[in-house]
């Protein structure tokens, strides 16, 4: 499993006392809190960073970190992923999980006959759509239903599928 989970991607400056503005990709925007260390992923490692404020303006949030207080500081690393240790990220629910933690899982038919392996997950509003690469190369989208997604093991890193009419 992955140790770090991306929760956003610095996407400008804010002002010139070292404010970032973050485009979030958690599920929880809220989850930004005083005192809980960030990493950004800056491509030749990750640096640390505490984050200080919080405020949110349209779909972004507004960070500052401590000790970084002149826009010179952090505006290089403009266009990083924002990172969070697994141990500060989210509680999950039961049958919760993340979207890293199953990405490359095999795809079974109930059958038990392969399928592929489990390429993209599409975010569509209304439910998830898994992306599978299907053995022969091909790609073949499955709704993540009850009907269609029969079981989800992220230990194994398998998904037991319904082939339905018409998906493949």
């Amino acid at each position: 499993m992955e140790q770090f989970l991306r929760v956003g991607v610095f996407a400008n400056t804010h002002g010139v006392h070292g404010e970032i503005k973050l485009f979030p990709t958690t599920d929880d925007v809220n989850r930004f809190q005083k005192g809980v260390p960030v990493f950004l992923d800056t491509g030749q490692g990750k640096k640390e960073l505490v984050i200080s404020g919080v405020k949110y303006f349209k779909n972004m949030v507004i960070l500052k970190f401590e000790g970084i207080d002149n826009i010179n500081d952090i505006e290089k690393f403009k266009g990083c992923d924002v990172l969070v240790d697994r141990e500060h990220a989210v509680e999950l629910e039961e049958d919760e999980y993340f979207i890293c933690d199953v990405l490359g899982a095999k795809v079974v038919t109930e059958e038990g006959e392969e399928l592929g392996t489990l390429k993209d997950v599409m975010q569509t509003g209304a439910n998830d759509v898994y992306v599978i690469t299907m053995k022969n190369g091909r790609e073949a989208l499955f709704p993540v239903i009850p009907d269609c997604v029969k079981d989800i093991n992220v230990e194994d890193k398998v998904i037991t599928v319904h082939v339905m009419p018409g998906l493949l």
